[in-house]
């Protein structure tokens, strides 16, 4: 589980191009892989060894200016409320602007570390330029160039350390996450799993001062709710609740071994909703996807159950694996097998295959089907092991790891899905020289 860093500012001061510097080797990789391309306000970083969740506030304000001046402080707040550390950027080309001194006044009360990130300072006038910030009152900043990336290292070096170092508790209890678009149905849904209030076992403060694990034993199952309390409406303004229920599914997801994927049917797997998935995928957390709703579908002469789902599929290509099921908060229908299925998965997740069973099921398949040769080498895969780790994790030692390419790599995935069960969990497979 890693921190939050929320980046801050006013429009065009290059908070994206920054965020996109600081994530782009994690995601590139991941779209690369699957072939999409997905909004970009959220992802994971690392530096030093230590991984972050990173949130880029800008991209989240539609509208001109003065629509703008509320917003940001909506923003600000936002990003305050959730982060552990804020970056607040500024440009040195426009100088000090009264926005910024609106967001400065806002963080001076913050009792959170504060980066102030003084950007497009790439000569040695613009450094000096930059003494002006001062101003602010918010006392040592930092000169970065987030085109060129110059400067950036510093500021990480400073960030990371002052990070808290957030280690996977281990709970013997499953964790189970319900995440989804607000108004998906997730309390509903919690509501009818949780039925009475006797069921509630207690309730322990989770590790964040927002995350509530409630311990339930229902069903015949014993496992921790992560609730994301609730989404707090603190105002009407649509992408305002947008943004928090990302900023809480960031921190749901972290915390969680399975997350329940909630979506309402009658408005499909949409784009936010695959952020969501995604985002779950990245930080290897078992999937079970929830079509809600179904019920109000219209048209279920085409729009059939079978059709539906291979439309999800086709969204969260390559990693089909999933459990699809279809519910009804309103009569309890299939809440029962969600938490079976849930239960199913976290158990695929930590799954340890005996690393001699693994090369004897393993390598004769391999045998069968060599990495295709390179410029004329072959690739020989002698030994492989499972990692370790909290999830699964499989290495493959071979005389030249770099010669293998993505589809081989998704070749060996799936033999491994389809003869041990993995359905629900993502998989790394990683290349090491023998």
């Amino acid at each position: 589980m890693g921190a939050i860093v929320a980046i801050v500012g006013r429009p065009n001061v290059g908070k994206s191009t920054f965020f996109n510097r600081l994530i782009q080797r994690r995601e590139a990789i991941v779209d690369a892989v699957s072939g999409v391309t997905r909004d970009r306000h959220y992802g994971k970083s690392d530096w030093n060894g230590k991984e972050f969740s990173l949130i880029d506030t800008g991209g989240y304000v539609v509208g001109s200016d003065d629509i703008f001046e509320q917003e940001i402080d909506k923003q600000v707040r936002l990003a305050i409320e959730e982060a552990d550390a804020i970056v607040f950027m500024v440009d040195v080309e426009t100088g000090v602007t009264g926005m910024d001194e609106d967001v400065a006044k806002i963080l001076h009360r913050v009792d959170k570390p504060v980066f102030l990130v003084v950007n497009k300072v790439d000569n040695a006038k613009r450094a000096e330029e930059a003494v002006e910030f001062y101003s602010l009152g918010l006392g040592e900043y930092y000169t970065l160039s987030s085109i060129n990336g110059s400067g950036t290292g510093e500021l990480l070096d400073a960030l990371v350390e002052v990070l808290p170092d957030i280690e996977e508790e281990e709970s013997e209890l499953p964790r189970f996450a319900v995440v989804g678009r607000p108004n998906a149905g997730k309390s509903s849904f919690i509501n009818a799993l949780i039925g009475e209030e006797r069921y509630i076992v207690t309730d322990i403060a989770g590790t964040t001062r927002d995350s509530i694990d409630t311990k339930y034993n229902r069903f015949g199952f014993e496992f921790n709710l992560v609730d994301t309390a609730g989404i707090r409406r603190k105002s009407k303004v649509k992408e305002d609740l947008e943004f928090y229920s990302v900023m809480r599914s960031v921190r749901a997801i972290e915390h969680s071994d399975v997350c329940l994927l909630l979506l309402d049917a009658t408005r499909g797997f949409d784009g936010q909703v695959a952020n969501i998935f995604w985002l779950a995928h990245r930080n290897n957390k078992g999937i079970v996807i929830l079509v809600n709703k179904w019920d109000l579908v219209e048209d279920k002469e085409t729009n059939t159950m079978k059709h539906f789902t291979e439309k999800i599929k086709k969204a969260i290509e390559p990693f089909t694996d999933v459990p699809i099921l279809f519910i009804s908060v309103l009569t309890k229908q299939r809440i029962y097998k969600a938490i079976e299925t849930a239960v199913e998965i976290y158990q695929n997740r930590s799954k340890k295959i005996p690393t001699r069973k693994f090369n004897d099921i393993m390598l004769p398949i391999i045998e069968n089907n060599p990495p295709p040769a390179y410029k004329g080498k072959y690739v020989k895969i002698k030994f492989c092991t499972q990692l370790p780790t909290p999830y699964p994790q499989f290495a493959f030692f071979c005389n030249l790891p770099q010669y293998i390419r993505e589809p081989y790599k998704r070749f060996l995935e799936n033999k491994l899905r389809e003869n041990f069960n993995f359905t629900g969990v993502p998989i790394t497979i990683f290349m090491r020289k023998k």
